[in-house]
């Protein structure tokens, strides 16, 4: 049984790097600000998953498991919340073609951008 699992996480650690791989370039390589924050972190996030879940086939200890599994917790909750950031960064500092978008919710809208406190 440990043979499989080794081969399994061996597996599982080869694609998280291809997928890491996969992000890293497509944020090097895609044109705007919206599609270089989503190749940057829908790939990305699987490929951390892949790659804790081939680390916790190999290490297989209760007290390794046990932080592999917050490490994953920790990506699911905050790499979406980064994302909606750097979003919302782009789009106020007007470095996103607004022509590209479907549908923008935040037109017309006061984003309050650069003011120190509230008015």
């Amino acid at each position: 049984m440990g043979t499989i699992a080794d081969w399994l996480g061996a597996g599982c650690l080869v694609a998280g790097a291809l997928l890491g791989l996969a992000a890293g370039i497509g944020a090097l390589r895609f044109p705007d600000a919206l599609s270089r924050m989503h190749a940057a972190t829908k790939p990305q996030v699987l490929g951390v998953l892949l790659l804790l879940l081939g680390i916790a086939l190999r290490l297989r200890s209760p007290a390794d498991l046990g932080m592999i599994l917050l490490v994953g917790v920790f990506q699911l909750a905050t790499v979406p919340v980064a994302a909606q950031m750097v979003g919302r960064a782009a789009y106020r500092s007007g470095r996103l073609d607004r022509s590209l978008l479907d549908a923008d919710e935040l037109a017309g809208r006061d984003l309050g951008g650069g003011r120190a406190g509230p008015a």
